[in-house]
């Protein structure tokens, strides 16, 4: 019967990770910010629902039979922006549909709160992000709305950018964002971690009512505020396209660089777009290697190209498809903690995963001492 052996997959992933040729790009989905303690978005529908006004709470339960919480928030933009003063649609008028955005901003900017969060995994994650030595950027890409990832970077010191030019009211460079290295002075530093957070963030706003132009604030949006996060399908008006479209063809380039390796963790593979442009990228770039770490089950998307495809990987804790075989792991006569715990593959959680990738790359004695001080100070081990 065949299997696979966990301590060689985590070996080589490790030589992989050290071959400074190669362009690595992760991508974060809702899976990592549950495993520093905030809520997914199954969660997070709940939590907005009972805590909505007693008028507004049937508003949004008629609203989630059509679908899920982003998805309403797509509709409801919608609806205000369509909408004339004396109509409605399901009980909704113009008005309504925005007071009822604001209320699930609020509550969602609430819930997302990084106090509340458990910044380990995330720390760990920017420490191995600071210490990247490739000849090309490391390009890290989420749908997540939260702030996790930039406060650990900072906190750590390490440098990034999101899109974004300024501190307290930043705007969106389309041309730094889709810059190539041929580009010259428009190509910034290696260096310089990339953040792409493809949804949004809780700190974006929209500059005005008209909702022109997204721009990010120093802190997250204030409670009578409409947040930037997830897209609505009004991103496709060519005047409303920045930054969404912007970032979504920055995830669709990185994917096609030539030798990529991209990281998938604590995403569900529920986003087609997204899909779609993951599995394309594996069949049309077969030197680069795609490798999925989800803690349940293989995703049906990918489970149904794995086997075919050898560059796209999917790893979980009790099994993986790896070079298109789908077997369970073998469990290790003498089990690393960091690799196998509990009878399973640790790296198919994010905490472990971030954990490993922190020890895979060179010491850097001013980023270990801060990165120590800090878990030191979380109650958690360097």
């Amino acid at each position: 019967m065949t299997t696979h052996d966990p301590h060689g997959f985590a070996n080589t992933l490790s030589a992989k990770l050290a071959t400074h040729s190669r362009h690595v790009c992760v991508l974060l989905g809702a899976g990592a910010s549950k495993a520093c303690g905030l809520p997914d978005v199954a969660t997070l529908q709940e939590d907005v629902l009972n805590d909505l006004s007693s008028e507004q709470k049937p508003l949004l339960e008629a609203q989630l039979k059509a679908g899920n919480i982003e998805q309403v928030l797509s509709r409801l933009r919608r609806i205000a922006s369509l909408l004339g003063e004396d109509e409605t649609i399901s009980g909704l008028t113009a008005q309504t549909a925005r007071e009822l955005d604001i209320a699930i901003c609020a509550q969602i900017v609430s819930r997302l709160d990084v106090e509340q969060a458990d910044l380990e995994p995330a720390l760990h994650f920017a420490s191995w992000a600071g210490r990247d030595e490739y000849h090309l950027p490391l390009e890290a890409f989420t749908v997540n709305y939260d702030l996790l990832i930039e406060t650990a970077l900072e906190k750590l010191g390490v440098a990034y950018f999101d899109g974004f030019v300024g501190a307290l009211h930043a705007r969106f460079r389309t041309d730094l964002v889709e810059a190539t290295p041929s580009d010259g002075d428009e190509w910034l530093p290696s260096f310089l971690v990339r953040l792409w957070k493809l949804h949004g963030s809780v700190n974006w706003a929209w500059e005005n009512r008209g909702r022109t132009d997204v721009i990010r604030l120093g802190v997250p949006v204030a409670s009578d505020e409409v947040a930037a996060i997830y897209p609505s399908d009004t991103k496709y008006d060519e005047s409303r396209r920045v930054p969404f479209v912007v970032l979504q063809d920055r995830f669709r380039r990185a994917l096609y660089t030539a030798e990529s390796l991209v990281l998938v963790t604590g995403y569900s593979w529920r986003d087609e777009h997204l899909n779609e442009l993951l599995i394309e990228a594996a069949r049309r770039r077969p030197r680069s290697e795609i490798i999925t770490f989800t803690r349940s089950t293989i995703p049906a998307a990918v489970a149904e190209n794995a086997t075919s495809l050898p560059n796209l990987q999917a790893v979980t804790a009790k099994e993986a498809v790896l070079g298109g075989v789908k077997a369970a792991w073998k469990a290790p006569d003498e089990p690393l903690p960091d690799v196998w715990n509990d009878d399973s593959f640790a790296l198919a959680d994010f905490r472990c995963l971030a954990a490993f990738l922190a020890k895979s790359s060179a010491p850097q004695p001013d980023l270990d001492r801060r990165l120590k001080a800090l878990l030191e100070s979380l109650g958690g081990d360097d």
